[in-house]
């Protein structure tokens, strides 16, 4: 399965700079994957597509300010460290910009009460670093780093809560699961009021989710590991509601992900780990029957996993629509839903 059968062309102009006002006013494309068929609506219409006994999952991991900017230790040379996963107390996986500056051993600093040592490499090109400080790290961390936005997007945001979900609450990730962004309060209790319930879990957005593919055949590409947890009350409010025949909604990429791992032998099981699963089409889904989603770069893993629920064909004629419609495109742009 090739890469190139995951492209398309998207006019610049698409890319979304700023996220709409109010959450929720942003643009719905409706598709059935089982007929093709397209509706073109606005977010706050979703609970129109919802019934009673649907579950909704929702991932609810919070953006850290994961870009730090220093000078190494010596020379002074500028040296971004963007944080990816901590792995045990103050020992990170990042991304180390300049990489050739990055060598076991460099030091980093980022004022009088932050800096880091290199200690090594991985097998991507990351860096496995660890933190000096004094005080609290994420309180030092709020106060000098600053909040990842996508290269894509070269607008300053005004308000940095605007890349948070309203729901957001354990910290931890690189970016934010944007599918979710276009949830209000008023919206989410208007779905709890139809008799549909909402379930959370917790996915670390890192390196695996925007990761780009860089190999022709498509099966070949690893995907890097993120951290999950799920909650034995989530766990069982899933499986209650397969077991009722009712459905399971994920909110996001990351949500699929996640209950597609724990969800392997049929039946989701609570825990926490970490996970590097891959999904694209030929995939059977196991716990997932249907998703809220933004739309995905091109040639990239999510585009793939959509591609896995809805149908290779129906999903490049969602997004050729799209186009055509002149839907906004990526993490501050409109969203799909996939039925």
């Amino acid at each position: 399965m090739l890469v190139t059968e995951f492209d398309y062309y998207l006019p610049e102009e698409l890319i979304a700079q700023q996220p709409c006002e109010p959450r929720d006013h942003s643009r719905l494309l409706v598709l059935d994957r089982r007929t093709g068929n397209i509706e073109h609506r606005r977010f706050y219409n979703l609970p129109d597509y919802l019934q009673p006994g649907d579950t909704l999952v929702f991932n609810d991991t919070k953006v850290i300010p994961a870009r730090l900017i220093g000078a190494k230790a010596g020379t002074g040379g500028k040296v971004e460290v963007f944080l990816l996963n901590r792995l045990t107390g103050d020992e990170w996986e990042t991304l180390v910009k300049p990489g050739k500056r990055a060598r076991p051993g460099t030091q980093v600093v980022f004022g009088d009460e932050l800096s880091c040592e290199i200690l090594a490499s991985t097998d991507y090109g990351g860096r496995i670093v660890r933190f000096n400080y004094s005080g609290v790290f994420e309180e030092i961390l709020d106060r000098l780093g600053e909040t990842p936005l996508p290269p894509y997007i070269k607008a300053r945001l005004a308000d940095k809560d605007r890349y948070q979900t309203v729901y957001a609450k354990e910290r931890g990730s690189a970016a934010a699961p944007t599918a979710g962004l276009h949830f209000t309060p008023a919206l989410l209790d208007r779905i709890r009021a139809k008799g549909i319930n909402l379930a959370f879990i917790t996915l670390h957005v890192g390196l695996g989710t925007f990761r780009p593919v860089t190999v022709t055949d498509i099966t070949q590409h690893t995907m890097h590991r993120e951290y999950y947890s799920v909650s034995p009350e989530t766990a069982g409010l899933i499986n209650r509601t397969k077991q009722a025949g009712g459905r399971i909604i994920a909110v996001g990429t990351t949500a699929v992900r996640t209950l597609e791992t724990v969800g392997a032998g049929g039946s989701v099981e609570s825990g926490s780990g970490w996970t590097d699963i891959f999904i694209y089409p030929g995939y059977r889904f196991k716990v997932v029957d249907a998703l809220v989603t933004n739309f995905h770069l091109p040639q990239s893993t999510l585009l793939m996993l959509v591609s896995a629920l809805a149908g290779r064909e129906n999903i490049m004629n969602a997004y050729h629509t799209a186009v055509r419609e002149k839907y906004r495109f990526f993490s501050f742009g409109d969203a799909m839903l996939i039925l």
